[in-house]
């Protein structure tokens, strides 16, 4: 399993390489977001053969590596997964359309020394245009993609 941090689709300085390079900083926030393709219960048909090459435990030590941290304030991000079971129930599920955004997709955050995020912007909408992504190369990068709104609300609520 790669640890490494994807480029940004953002100017500014970013980080990339191997995350656990930077752990050791004074960090005093983490926000998260593990590769969640061996994770996630979407992909629960796969689950055996995923198990079978060791890609799910290596997942899931990832995760638990994340969670175990000595930083103050950390969320971690996933969406519905088997980390509800193995580890322990996420503190807050949210949605995209909670903070702007008119479609679903259940977001969890494991949360420690953080509040729950408040909603933002509440729309009506509700599609699944995630869920209904057609095949194709950068699909899972597009469906991994953190909400514009949500990110706000992350800085704004927890970055003071």
């Amino acid at each position: 399993m790669s640890c490494d941090l994807l480029p940004t689709d953002a100017p500014g300085p970013h980080y990339q390489g191997d995350v656990r390079d930077v752990l050791d900083y004074p960090w005093d926030l983490m926000i998260a977001h593990p590769p969640c393709t061996d994770l996630s219960v979407s992909g629960a048909r796969h689950f055996k053969a995923k198990q079978l090459a060791g890609r799910q435990q290596a997942s899931v030590a990832f995760f638990m590596m994340l969670a175990k941290l000595d930083i103050p304030r950390i969320a971690i991000e996933n969406p519905i997964c088997i980390m509800s079971s193995l580890y322990r129930k996420p503190d807050q599920v949210i949605q995209p359309w909670m903070f702007g955004h008119g479609e679903t997709k259940a977001t969890c955050l494991w949360l420690k020394g953080l509040p729950k995020l408040v909603p933002t912007d509440i729309v009506e909408g509700r599609e699944q245009r995630v869920h209904k992504m057609p095949p194709s190369v950068d699909r899972w990068k597009l469906r991994s993609t953190t909400y514009k709104g949500v990110a706000e609300a992350m800085g704004a609520q927890w970055g003071k």
